[in-house]
């Protein structure tokens, strides 16, 4: 599948000659002829006393293509060196018409090279920073979702009400037919929960056993695209209401939770800490979000374009992965590198500029900082010691933390330089879980 190429010229783009004698060329290609006689194995000969034609006639292409890639990489890699080039992606190699003494195999290497880095003025840039302090209410709601995670549901007589849990039959048609995912048998939706969309979770309110109901149904915009915007009409009809009987907030449940004495108080302390921890955790991401979003659109520099294909690629994979993984067949499956572009080249854009800002404010990750991570990390599992010595004996993982320090010394840098309005926020709006 094309995908559509920006055509202008990039400021970024270079070109260097590569040379590569002929002779050079002939006498490595002779040595690699010969050292491959030693071994080579063809039918008839034993190894070792191949006659060197015949290793020519069957050998001679590969080992002359080998040759000459690897001495024009290896010019190439002289040239940029010796100009002090900084490339960014793979070179293209593009063969140049040979000269009069036909001395040497010429090549034009065209390539994109790294910017120089610029910055616009971010003191404008206004970041708002959640302020949201966890009351008793919170810990309660806390406490009740922890409640509903654990109750088991028992059928009632009564019609179906919110939180409720219905067994459903389903069918959806649109224009009269049928469609794929349209339809199900002995379905359970918990109504209020916002699984499936709310038209559809709120249709069945007030529905009891065996009743049945038709309803219209118009997917939103950001749906899928075969069926966004189209409006299909849904036939339910209830299996069962099922009503979930909440354990008691007692010893028992406290113990359930982990805490062995079975102390209601000290559960509440417990989910209190986790649910600061939590909140902490949501403002800093919303924060650290609104400032690389400042810090790229103050980006005054052009990417290259060779590492936003490459991103694209890598994003590309995530996602087919991705549906693969929720049981999707991608075989044929061709996903256009525009749809990924704007946030390839936002992420491209951010990692050269966090780079640059880490190198010229040295903001890389001290030890006492990853150190501090790591074991903030390691409170909420049962034997912290064990991780945090996990986490140090494992170098991709330790340096997965240092990359988040990283960032978060950029954020700090970035938030001396910003403005920042710290605005009070409900805890159901900041934690997302805002019932409409």
């Amino acid at each position: 599948m094309q995908q559509a190429v920006d055509s202008k010229p990039s400021a970024l783009e270079r070109q260097v000659k590569v040379a590569v004698p002929a002779a050079q060329l002939e006498s490595d290609i002779a040595e690699r002829l010969k050292k491959l006689a030693r071994t080579a194995k063809i039918q008839g000969f034993r190894p070792g006393k191949v006659p060197m034609k015949m290793v020519e006639r069957f050998y001679g292409f590969q080992v002359r293509q080998e040759a000459l890639s690897d001495a024009v990489q290896a010019g190439f890699a002289r040239e940029v060196e010796a100009q002090q080039l900084r490339v960014a992606g793979m070179p293209r190699f593009e063969p140049m018409p040979a000269s009069g003494e036909n001395t040497a195999f010429e090549f034009q290497a065209v390539f994109e090279v790294y910017p120089t880095v610029a910055i616009k003025d971010v003191s404008g840039v206004t970041v708002t920073r959640p302020v949201t302090p966890v009351s008793e209410e919170a810990v309660d709601k806390t406490i009740e979702t922890l409640r509903r995670q654990r109750a088991p549901f028992e059928p009632v007589s009564r019609p179906a009400a919110k939180l409720d849990q219905v067994d459903i039959d389903f069918e959806g048609v649109l224009d009269g037919v049928a469609f794929e995912g349209g339809s199900g048998k002995n379905f359970g939706v918990i109504v209020g929960e916002r699984r499936m969309l709310p038209t559809f979770e709120d249709a069945l309110l007030g529905l009891a056993a065996g009743e049945s109901k038709t309803f219209p149904l118009t997917f939103p915009e950001d749906y899928a695209d075969h069926l966004k915007g189209r409006t299909a009409q849904f036939t339910v009809k209830v299996l069962q209401v099922l009503e979930a009987k909440l354990p008691a907030v007692d010893a028992a449940f406290a113990q359930a939770l982990g805490v062995q004495d079975g102390s209601v108080e000290q559960m509440r302390r417990e989910i209190r800490d986790n649910v600061e921890r939590e909140v902490a955790k949501r403002i800093e991401g919303l924060v650290k979000q609104q400032v690389m979003d400042g810090l790229v659109a103050a980006a005054d520099f052009e990417v290259p374009r060779a590492l936003v294909d490459s991103e694209i690629a890598r994003l590309r994979e995530g996602a087919l992965s991705d549906l693969k993984a929720r049981g999707m067949t991608t075989d044929n499956l061709e996903l256009p590198g525009d749809i990924f572009r704007e946030r390839a080249t936002h992420r491209v854009t951010l990692g050269l500029l966090i780079a640059d800002l880490v190198r010229q404010n040295d903001l890389r990750a001290k030890p006492d900082q990853v150190r501090k991570v790591i074991e903030e990390h390691a409170e909420s599992y049962e034997q912290p010691e064990e991780m945090v010595r996990w986490l140090y004996s494992q170098p991709e993982r330790l340096a997965e933390v240092e990359a988040v320090v990283m960032e978060n010394n950029v954020v700090a840098w970035a938030l001396g330089k910003m403005k920042v309005s710290d605005t009070p926020t409900p805890f159901d709006e900041l934690m997302g879980t805002k019932k409409d």
